[in-house]
């Protein structure tokens, strides 16, 4: 917007400028005129009274120029000043879009503020995602509910190191199939403590397999001795 006033400023200073040197053209001229008529006249007085009539004519011609230059000049002034109305029009025009500007330029900068605090926020967030999924990957992979790892069962204990109760709960099993510590509480009739002794007791000894998916845990004779246990009870042939 300033670049248009001075360009404004520019173009009337140079209007003004070609005015007053064409003014100041047609005073010279007119000057010369003037001096050349003038010398005319005195010698027509002084030569040629005959000619004081043609000369004087070319007098008033003259005159005639010199109020056409004058009439131009104040139509020039004239145009001046309305270019200087209109100048300050688009002064106080200018100082109007200028305000709007300041205007648009504050609510430019609150809309970049805005910006900035949410490009801010979402790298933030970004980062504290970055965080967990490093931590994540850092957590030991946990292995799917199911089965626990059997313990091997030693075979030369097998059947002599089991004591009557304990043979009892793994028939029990055989025959019924997987129970809680509660269900076989039940069946033996001992003490919640006892009971839960000897279910770990015959787990970690590897008769039982031990399905950890939910609790109570359930228990279940392992595959080779439930043969064995078969074995043991069948008839003689």
């Amino acid at each position: 917007m300033d670049e248009l006033v001075l360009v404004i400023a520019g173009f009337l200073a140079a209007a003004t400028i070609v005015v007053a040197v064409e003014y100041y053209k047609q005073l010279r001229k007119a000057r010369k005129e003037y001096e050349k008529a003038k010398a005319a006249v005195d010698h027509i007085v002084l030569s040629f009274n005959r000619q004081f009539k043609r000369e004087d004519e070319k007098l008033e011609a003259i005159a005639y120029k010199v109020e056409a230059s004058a009439s131009r000049s104040t139509n020039s002034r004239d145009n001046m000043e309305d270019m200087g109305k209109r100048l300050t029009v688009l002064e106080t025009k200018s100082t109007t879009d200028s305000s709007k500007m300041d205007g648009t330029i504050s609510r430019l900068d609150v809309i970049e503020k805005g910006l900035r605090d949410l490009v801010a926020s979402q790298e933030a967030v970004t980062s504290k995602i970055t965080v967990i999924e490093q931590q994540r990957k850092e957590l030991p992979e946990i292995a799917e509910v199911g089965l626990e790892a059997v313990i091997p069962i030693r075979r030369d204990k097998a059947m002599s190191q089991l004591t009557d109760t304990e043979i009892s709960v793994l028939e029990t099993l055989v025959s019924e199939g997987s129970k809680t510590a509660p269900e076989i509480r039940e069946r033996v009739k001992l003490s919640r403590e006892h009971t839960a002794r000897l279910m770990k007791k015959l787990y970690e000894e590897g008769y039982l397999e031990r399905e950890t998916g939910k609790i109570p845990f359930k228990y279940s004779v392992k595959k080779e001795m439930e043969k064995l246990l078969k074995k043991t009870e069948a008839p003689p042939t």
